[in-house]
């Protein structure tokens, strides 16, 4: 065995067939194909598996019950392994804890370094506060002239109510003789009596002094006694005016002591997020001119506001001691939203524009009479449209009446009554309904008529106030977190230059680890993702590229890294970035395989392989490999004619013009859009294009589609901020097909998802053997009692827990892997039982029911759109994001057109081929021959050229983009300097490409 290669010998996992190849080590592989060719099974369930499972088995008994064992791939052996690393879409976190910043560790080392360098500011005057020693309070004073006179203060009360008489007595009692009360000095047998209705301020005088050389250690004994009276705060009240002048022009004498405010500076009050001007002068902001202020504790000297122990789980918002009590840390709250309860204003109030109230049928009577007596209380009736009701009704009826009572009149039977009492309003009554019931299925249709809103409290900052009151160079670390990764990169990387040579001593290893992880994220195309985004909210491809630059970070060196299409999502402009950080890791010392279609990437690559040569059962083989000239050589590579473009996907001899109507979106304002206003021409395939964060999905998903699916289809969700949509009249429907799974259990397959199961089950129920047993349809179901085995309720496998070793799902003794019983079974057409049906690929599917035109059709939509290979009953888990979308895509095209349909993609041509695309092209520009209108979101420049109408987003992602650079046909994209995306199409469209401005 050589360890300059992978070997692998008879892999037979899925459809693969007993594949044998040598991969170089420590180089750059790229493994590419039809879809459903077998890349996925070659390089992550053979290779990647088999490398993470020895890897794992060379760990303890007890640390290996801790981790996921893979299964043991079907293969013969592979030689020349090394530990295994994945980096795939679907690893992204759901958790709303989990962000940009988290996920890469950035927000720790941010933690570390408020925590460490940070400075404490009062929220109440805005300047900062510290701590102090003993030994420093006294070193401050003895920095005063000689002989300076001063008064030793302990604030014992501040500005709080009461009389204090019980007070005074123990102070004398402790053998103090001398007070301050509200300015004044008293003995304290001589202390006025306190009106306890008005606030008031109390300092014990601990000491009176005046400076000299012998006086240490009295001073500090007595300051030990002043801060354990007043709880850490002592003043120094210097005595002699001609000192009080001499230091008001002087700057401070030591970095610890409490500065004073200045006069009329601007200052940020964070504990409530808004912004306050302190008053003028010195005296107004709270500290006298001849006071100097002292605390053992962070604690503000105005307001008494106080910091724990600054440490760095005090910025986390994932811990107690930092996060946010009202929102415990998730920076927003579930409201109800007056858009989800009123989802349709032109509806009335009789006709159930309250949805809520109106969704039992029939409707509740006592919901209906609650606003009949509104209606009359307030003047207006049940049959006026929401949308016309005055402003001040609607927020009675969702708010309520504010404590105001009104007359309620029921009607129950035979008997009427009335009763008067506050009016709770709709939002109100969702509220207790939610917090009064026990019932999961009702929290969770109530929570239907949520969506998240800012956290009132900390205004998404997740923190505390006291860990927001911390900040380094003016920033707190949520807005820190705020920043896109390249603004951050530019605030870390500048950051030692506004900090001083104690704080840089601390700061530069932490600012190298910030600073470089940043770097990462920029190299793979990520600069314009905020850090406080979360997880959730991430592609499959922004989730991986996040991951790949962790694992850069990581420094790591022989390891085996496979990747999953990681140039998803990207576009061209970006491309190369992505291809130079693949090459850094591979020079790292590792090797990586790369599934990927892209031709950059396959053109990039050290070693190619090309699956093939059809997919399915057609696929499973190595076609051509071998460096990029030995695929070019290949006659019988379908990627090879695609690169020698001796097969190409043609650009349209001429662009449609569309039926003459339109659909505009106005002034958009969601997430990064600055105004939008664009128009797309229906009866036309439009792209949507735009670098990597430049504004694609918040114009097209997040506004377009959401404005349309509620106004056209009912659905309750929210749009992005706009003013409107205009041209829906024009549509019937819209649809959008996006990757997410078809079903998140294996009993999903594509023969239930498209309706196809149903109309099989009919068919076997129909035939003259199941009739004359009596079978009814759900006798086919294996997800019910009675057809299904019950030994594995219809699953075909059995679950064997192993503890520390994986799971083993065993084939079910009693069916055999059928998921039927013996009974059911025995209903056959042409010779097949139900389970036999399910176990067929689609293209045989066509063939076998071309006699039963329910299943016929939808079978041979599936096949049209790419899916020949897949089985019918396929587990709905094993299908990729492309596949799952593909499914979707042709569940829609199996139903009966209108002509008048709307229909939204994301990036279909994930996870496709050369030749794929081209297939899911025809079918795409089939719809829109059919009068139907297609929007698609896409990077990919085949399916650019081909369109009819571009909306080019950008210029540049995150905070520089959200505008629309350009738009019109491919030719006058071209010709736009501003548009990156024109600047790669014209060559494909023969044209010369514009130069940047």
């Amino acid at each position: 065995m050589s360890l300059t290669t992978i070997s692998v010998r008879g892999a037979r996992e899925h459809n693969l067939k007993g594949v044998d190849v040598d991969l170089p080590r420590d180089s750059l592989i790229v493994i590419t194909g039809l879809s459903g060719s077998g890349k996925s099974s070659l390089a992550f369930d053979t290779i990647y598996a088999e490398g993470q499972r020895r890897y794992v088995e060379s760990l303890s008994a007890y640390a290996r019950q801790f981790l996921e064992m893979m299964q043991k791939p079907d293969v013969e052996h592979i030689d020349g392994l090394s530990p295994a690393i994945s980096i795939e879409q679907k690893t992204t976190s759901r958790n709303p804890r989990s962000t940009v910043a988290t996920v890469t560790e950035i927000y720790d080392y941010m933690r570390l370094l408020w925590a460490r360098v940070g400075i404490p500011y009062s929220p109440a005057t805005g300047e900062p506060i510290s701590a102090q020693t003993v030994s420093q309070m006294v070193d401050r004073v003895m920095q005063l002239p000689e002989g300076t006179r001063f008064y030793l203060l302990a604030p014992v009360v501040r500005g709080r109510k009461g009389e204090y008489r019980k007070e005074l007595a123990e102070w004398q009692k402790a053998g103090f003789t001398r007070v301050r009360i509200d300015g004044e000095m008293y003995a304290i047998e001589d202390a006025p009596a306190l009106d306890k209705k008005y606030k008031h301020d109390i300092e014990v005088v601990v000491d009176r002094l005046a400076v000299n050389a012998d006086m240490a250690t009295r001073l500090a004994d007595s300051f030990e006694q002043a801060l354990k009276l007043a709880d850490g705060l002592a003043y120094v009240d210097l005595a002699d005016t001609t000192v009080v002048q001499a230091l008001s022009t002087q700057p401070p004498f030591a970095s610890s002591e409490v500065e004073k405010p200045r006069a009329g500076v601007s200052t940020s009050l964070d504990t409530n997020g808004g912004s306050e001007k302190p008053s003028k002068g010195m005296k107004n902001a709270g500290i006298p001119d001849n006071r100097i202020v002292f605390s053992e504790k962070f604690a503000c000297p105005v307001s008494g506001f106080t910091i724990p122990e600054i440490e760095p789980r005090l910025f986390s918002f994932n811990a107690p001691q930092g996060a946010c009590p009202a929102c415990d840390g998730l920076g927003e709250r579930q409201e109800f939203d007056p858009e989800l309860v009123v989802p349709n204003e032109h509806l009335t109030l009789k006709k159930g524009a309250i949805v809520p109230w109106a969704k039992s049928n029939p409707p509740s009577p006592y919901y209906m009479q609650v606003l009949g007596s509104l209606a009359k209380e307030f003047g207006f009736t049940l049959d006026t449209p929401w949308i016309d009701l005055p402003a001040e009704v609607k927020i009675i009826i969702l708010h309520g009446t504010a404590g105001k009572p009104v007359t309620l009149r029921f009607v129950d039977g035979k008997k009427s009554y009335e009763v008067k009492k506050p009016f709770e309003g709709v939002i109100g009554n969702l509220n207790r309904r939610l917090l009064q019931t026990d019932s999961a299925w009702m929290r969770e249709e109530l929570s239907k008529y949520q969506t998240a809103m800012p956290c009132e409290t900390c205004h998404g900052a997740r923190l505390k106030p006291e860990a927001l009151a911390v900040k380094i160079a003016g920033e707190d670390i949520s807005m820190s977190t705020r920043r896109s990764v390249v603004d951050a990169l530019g605030f870390f990387s500048t950051l030692p230059a506004r900090l001083n040579d104690q704080q840089n001593q601390i700061a530069k290893a932490i600012l190298k680890e910030i600073v470089e992880r940043l770097g990462f994220l920029n190299n793979v195309g990520l600069d314009y993702l905020n850090l406080d985004r979360t997880s959730g909210t991430l592609s499959g491809g922004e989730s991986q590229r996040i991951r790949l630059a962790s694992q850069i970070g990581s420094g790591l060196s022989g390891v085996l890294y496979v990747l999953d299409e990681p140039s998803i999502g990207l576009h061209q402009r970006d491309n190369d970035r992505l291809l130079i950080t693949l090459k850094r890791l591979r020079d790292l010392g590792n090797t990586v395989i790369v599934v990927e279609h892209d031709e950059d990437a396959i053109r990039m690559a050290d070693y190619i392989v090309d699956m093939g040569p059809g997919a399915g059962v057609h696929g499973g083989q190595i076609v051509a490999q071998g460096s990029l000239n030995e695929l070019l050589a290949h006659k019988d590579s379908l990627t090879a004619d695609y690169l020698n473009g001796t097969r190409r996907i043609e650009v349209p001899t001429k662009r449609r013009k569309g039926n003459g109507k339109k659909l505009t979106v106005h002034n958009a304002r969601a997430n990064n859009l600055q105004n939008v206003t664009a128009s797309i021409p229906l009866g036309t395939f439009t792209c949507i294009t735009g670098v990597s964060g430049s504004g694609k999905s918040s114009f097209t998903i997040d506004t377009l589609y959401a404005a349309s699916a509620r106004t056209l289809n009912g659905a309750r969700i929210v749009a992005g901020p706009h003013d409107k949509v205009t041209g829906l009249e024009h549509c019937d429907k819209v649809i959008d097909i996006d990757q997410s799974p078809i079903g998140r259990t294996p009993r999903s397959n594509p023969a239930t998802y498209t309706g196809a199961f149903t109309n099989i089950r009919d068919w076997f129920a129909g035939l003259p053997e199941a009739q004359a047993r009596g079978y009814k349809p759900g006798r086919f179901s294996f997800n019910v009692k009675g057809g299904r085995c019950e030994a594995c309720q219809g699953d075909g496998v059995l679950k064997i827990e192993m503890h520390f070793l994986p799971d083993v799902y065993v084939t079910c003794d009693v069916c055999h892997g059928a998921r039927y019983n013996r009974e059911t079974l025995e209903v056959k057409f042409k010779g097949h039982s139900i389970a036999d049906v399910l176990d067929m690929t689609v293209e045989d599917a066509v063939e076998f029911f071309k006699a039963v035109p329910p299943i016929r059709d939808k079978m041979a939509m599936l096949a049209e759109v790419g899916l020949g290979y897949i089985k019918v009953g396929q587990q709905a888990t094993t299908l990729s994001g492309g596949e799952a979308q593909r499914v979707k895509l042709a569940k829609e095209l199996s139903r009966r057109g209108t002509g008048k349909t709307l229909y939204i993609l994301d990036e279909p041509t994930t996870g496709l081929h050369f030749e794929d695309v081209r297939k899911l092209l025809e079918v795409l520009h089939a719809l829109v021959e059919q009068g139907n209108s297609v929007v698609v979101i896409e990077h990919n420049l085949d399916v650019i050229k081909t369109a009819d109408w571009i909306i080019d987003m950008g210029p540049e992602g995150g905070v520089k983009g959200g505008e629309v650079v350009a738009e019109g046909t491919p030719e006058k994209v071209a010709k736009n300097a501003r548009s990156f995306t024109g600047r790669y199409l014209a060559p494909l469209l023969g044209m010369e490409a514009v130069a940047a401005e």
